[in-house]
């Protein structure tokens, strides 16, 4: 259990504060619930209340400083074979990033970024479909790396952007 003042990984929204666990009672039935305000959001009155025994939901206690730099280093290999089949493609990478397994969610994420690499090269563009998934799972991650690192989002971008462009 995670308690008030922690900072965690929830979801999509990325790094978030504990400011409450609380109870509350919805159609007869009393539960605790986390309130989460997302840390990098302009709208400071978000919060979010999810409840604290949901197997739903995956929250992460945030990264080590070792971990962090091991997965940056998975950032030199490969990816995930990538799937023609765009549908397919999805729903598998949308699958991986779900589980809140960080080596997973860095393997979709280098697989992406080498794609829309490549697709720049031709003067194309990736599909709609990859490059949100890329843009919202790329977030989270490199805030987290950023933040167990002691740097920006920016220069985790540039140091990831330098490891895939070494091993291509």
């Amino acid at each position: 259990m995670f308690t008030i003042g922690e900072l965690v990984i929830y979801s999509t929204h990325g790094i978030c504060k504990i400011d409450d666990i609380c109870e509350k009672n919805f159609s007869g039935i009393t539960r605790s619930y986390y309130v989460l305000r997302p840390v990098d959001n302009n709208n400071h009155h978000l919060t979010i209340s999810t409840p604290v025994n949901s197997d739903k939901v995956v929250m992460l206690e945030l990264m080590q400083k070792e971990e962090a730099n091991e997965l940056l280093e998975v950032f030199k290999c490969p990816g995930i074979k990538w799937n023609d089949s765009a549908n397919a493609r999805h729903n598998i990478y949308s699958k991986l990033v779900n589980t809140g397994n960080r080596k997973e969610i860095v393997k979709v994420v280098s697989t992406l970024m080498r794609r829309k690499s490549e697709m720049e090269l031709l003067d194309r563009k990736l599909y709609e479909q990859d490059r949100k998934l890329l843009e919202a799972t790329q977030k989270v991650l490199f805030q987290e790396l950023a933040l167990s690192l002691n740097t920006t989002s920016a220069e985790i971008n540039n140091k990831v952007t330098r490891l895939i462009k070494e091993t291509d």
